[in-house]
């Protein structure tokens, strides 16, 4: 498939949604709400489970199905008490030595009047910065759609793995056209030239790892891959827990030192 047709798989409604891989991957599971400061963003779901017996927090955005599903998730664009939450998680796994795993699925945070004036570009900024210096291993795994600062604000981690039909971008191929060309209409032709694709960002050094998916898409072998997965969190996990705090944060800042140096 072209890029082009990546994107409009992952934005298709039977594509699998975070909570699809929490509930097959993790067992045990339990959600937390809030952010301790304004509200529950439904765009972002968190929480407490255990993989193999061992337990991790769990962070997702969270798209819907339906109409009302996706209206009650607000298509997956977190406002800043989603980041806040996602970021009170992170701090209390921390505090209790549990790995921390991240589903990326968002077009873009929330845009809109009251996102910004509860501080949206603030709440991404922390996670960021709080994310670069976590003492415990951090695993973000791009499902569908990884947009712009929405979705590296839970993606600075140790590593990054995409599926393989998954989209990781500076923002949508409709807002880069619009921006580049004047038209929005050009998306594909944005999509072509803006290097969004897993086999493109694993060339250029951005993801360590792509996930197989079946002909069709992820939706067609949902338990293939959540079992897929299970066992590379479990290796790669593994392989974490054997680095100090020290060497663990020195190796993050490594990572992303790279990209300033290129």
């Amino acid at each position: 498939m072209n890029p082009w047709d990546k994107v409009q798989l992952v934005r298709m409604a039977e594509r699998p949604t975070a909570e699809d891989y929490i509930h097959l991957i993790f067992d045990d599971f339990i959600e937390l709400h809030g952010d301790r400061l304004y509200g529950d963003d439904q765009a972002i779901i968190g929480g407490i489970g255990k993989l193999n017996g061992m337990p991790v927090t769990v962070i997702g955005q969270q798209k819907g199905r339906t109409t009302k599903e996706n209206i009650d998730r607000n298509f997956g664009m977190p406002h800043p008490e989603g980041y806040r939450k996602a970021l009170r998680l992170m701090k209390q796994a921390e505090k209790f030595r549990r790995p921390i795993i991240c589903f990326v699925d968002t077009p873009g945070a929330h845009c809109g009047i009251g996102a910004e004036e509860r501080g949206q570009g603030e709440a991404i900024a922390r996670n960021l910065y709080e994310m670069s210096m976590l003492k415990v291993p951090i695993i973000s795994i791009v499902i569908g759609e990884g947009g712009s600062g929405g979705a590296l604000a839970v993606a600075v981690s140790d590593q990054v793995w995409m599926l393989e039909n998954a989209i990781y971008s500076i923002l949508s191929p409709e807002g880069f056209a619009s921006i580049l060309w004047k038209d929005s209409k050009r998306a594909q032709e944005a999509a072509e030239v803006m290097k969004i694709t897993a086999d493109d960002l694993l060339e250029l050094g951005i993801i360590e790892k792509i996930i197989e998916e079946p002909n069709g898409g992820a939706h067609n072998s949902l338990d293939e891959i959540s079992e897929m997965l299970q066992d590379y969190l479990m290796q790669a996990l593994g392989e974490l827990g054997t680095l100090s705090q020290d060497e663990l944060i020195n190796k993050r800042y490594d990572r992303y030192r790279r990209y300033i140096e290129v």
